[in-house]
């Protein structure tokens, strides 16, 4: 079987840190192409991979598949590029700034006749699997509250995009699609949303602490990300009818991948804190083994799809349903009230 060529467009933080050595792991996919301005850094990481200076001369070399690794403002011109150029397109989230700017990416995506997809990896951290597994054998009952926490402490505003002001900036954008989609995949589509996104740092110039709320008939699912918390233990907590379960500390996979662990290594997603689960009726508590994490998941079914032996991992449908939930979000912090879905 011959590999699928694979062009990486951005080798910042993201595509560094997770989609080059994610693709290398991947049996079937072959990192043959990075765009980047910085092509010694390319190159001592990924000898084999051409460095490309724009997309333009990327999407010259006919790759397979296109991986959008880039600021978030460049996400949808950049895949109808790739999409108009016949490739097949990996978006890393958020999909896009807007709506509007997904449902015409998907609209592409069908005339072309191309795989379109968006990279929401922590529907593979162990923490997240691990609960969709207590949920499915029972454990917990029927959920009443769920809450997702995503926090870390960084008191210092940075210059980077990411914090600077302008469209796609911002922590709503950067970790409020991980938190959206989780919920989503584990509830589905809510009945409203409340959301408080506000700058609480000294010098901030983007959102830095988001408190959201979805409401569901008889559940609500509360998302909180910030950078203010010196102690950022809580990721998870779960309360149903007939078990709690709380989950400390964040996947692993993203400090592995910055220390240099091949994804599927020996000890790869293996979680040292395991969550508790309290029984509601006795009160018992007792630590419940978790899944490892397995991010790398996500590449072998993109692979999979691409060869016609299974679906996209993650459609743009829904990512275009994240990217709902997020514009409302922001509507909602603005106007200061509960906005209906």
């Amino acid at each position: 079987m011959t590999d699928l060529n694979v062009g990486l467009v951005g080798y910042g933080y993201v595509g560094k840190t997770f989609h080059a050595p994610l693709i290398s792991a991947t049996p079937g996919l072959r990192l043959a192409g990075v765009v980047s301005s910085r092509p010694d850094d390319v190159a001592a990481a990924w000898p084999d991979a051409v460095v490309h200076p724009r997309l333009e001369a990327l999407l010259a070399s006919k790759p397979d598949l296109v991986v959008i690794a880039t600021p978030n403002d460049l996400h949808e011109p950049q895949a109808r590029a790739a999409l108009r150029a016949g490739c097949a397109v990996v978006v890393d989230k958020p999909f896009t700034l807007t709506v509007a700017e997904a449902e015409g990416l998907e609209r592409l995506a069908d005339e072309t006749g191309r795989l379109l997809s968006v990279f929401h990896n922590r529907r593979w951290d162990g923490e997240f699997l691990t609960l969709k597994g207590l949920i499915a054998d029972g454990s917990l009952g029927t959920i009443r509250r769920f809450e997702s926490h995503i926090d870390r402490f960084r008191p210092q505003v940075r210059d980077r995009w990411r914090e600077n002001a302008g469209p796609g900036a911002g922590l709503w954008f950067d970790l409020g699609p991980h938190l959206v989609d989780q919920a989503l995949q584990l509830f589905g589509w809510p009945e409203a949303i409340t959301a408080d996104l506000a700058t609480l740092r000294p010098g901030g110039q983007s959102t830095d602490y988001v408190h959201v709320v979805l409401r569901y008939p008889a559940m609500r699912a509360i998302l909180h990300a910030d950078v203010t918390s010196p102690a950022p233990e809580l990721r998870m907590a779960v309360q149903g009818d007939r078990g709690g379960w709380i989950k400390t500390g964040m996947d692993v996979q993203e400090v592995q991948l910055k220390a240099g662990m091949t994804p599927g290594a020996t000890g790869w997603g293996v979680d040292p804190r395991p969550g508790v689960l309290t029984d509601g009726a006795t009160g018992r508590r007792r630590e419940t083994p978790g899944q490892a994490g397995g991010q790398q998941a996500y590449y072998a079914a993109v692979a999979a799809a691409l060869r016609g032996e299974g679906p996209n991992p993650v459609t743009a449908a829904e990512a275009i349903q994240v990217m709902r939930v997020i514009e409302a979000g922001e509507r909602s912090a603005r106007e200061r009230r509960d906005v209906a879905l």
